[in-house]
């Protein structure tokens, strides 16, 4: 897409926004892209490390469960004669 474009292109590009938008608001708009970006950021490594503590979570659940096997005794299921009373 951007293959075609030599440095007389970013030039003028530079320059139409320069135009547009005023050298005194350049800096205002710079500051508020990398504040966006360091949220944008921030976000994206909550929830990487919201991800994998569920994971570990997750797999510790899964693994204690196995460990601990349930031995829960039926007491309805019928039995001998001498457990009814």
């Amino acid at each position: 897409m951007l293959q075609g474009l030599t440095g007389w292109h970013f030039l003028i590009i530079l320059a139409v926004i320069l135009l547009l938008f005023g050298a005194a608001k350049l800096p205002a708009l710079a500051k508020s892209m990398g504040q966006s970006a360091r949220v944008f950021k921030g976000e994206m490594k909550a929830m990487k490390d919201d991800d994998s503590s569920k994971g570990d979570a997750t797999s510790a659940t899964t693994v204690s469960s196995v460990d601990a096997p349930s031995t829960e005794v039926r007491t309805d299921a019928g039995g001998t004669a001498e457990s009814k009373p």
